[in-house]
């Protein structure tokens, strides 16, 4: 997994709508980008969520956000319409950001071993250094901590 201080491996991935959006779009803006294993799972579900609740407080203080899954644009469509997320979901099949930054990690579930994403944050400032990385983090915390930290870090 990438540390803090490196620089964020930019990527080009499509939107919920297909539309294509790359890191270095956000050029001078703070950036929390998030990565998660799954649409429409509970934890999910719940981190995805709470990310839509604080939207508006990440906006006032000039924060984007965005959730990268390996999920496909459909699914994080219908994903985005059911949950009401304002915020920008990217879809990355071919795991080129997901392995970019190191979070395709093996993972154990009921004693049996799979590659899978661990879901993990990563804060990323305005000229695209990697500013605080939060490694396995969880679903209900996650918004909350990465707005805080961004509000004691201005």
């Amino acid at each position: 997994m990438l540390e803090a201080g490196t620089k964020a491996p930019n990527f080009t991935l499509p939107d919920k709508d297909g539309n294509m959006v790359s890191l270095s779009d956000f050029t001078g803006k703070r950036v929390v980008l998030y990565f998660y294993p799954r649409d429409n799972t509970p934890g999910c579900t719940r981190q995805a969520c709470a990310f839509g609740a604080a939207y508006e407080e990440f906006q006032k203080i000039g924060v984007a956000v965005i959730g990268i899954s390996k999920d496909s644009t459909a699914s994080h469509q219908r994903f985005a319409e059911k949950h009401n997320l304002p915020f920008l979901l990217l879809s990355d099949p071919e795991l080129q950001a997901i392995q970019a930054y190191g979070v395709w990690q093996e993972k154990k579930n009921y004693g049996k071993v799979s590659m899978g994403v661990v879901r993990s944050t990563f804060i990323i400032d305005g000229e695209g250094q990697i500013e605080k990385v939060m490694p396995k983090v969880k679903p209900d915390t996650n918004a909350a901590e990465a707005l805080a930290y961004l509000s004691r870090a201005d």
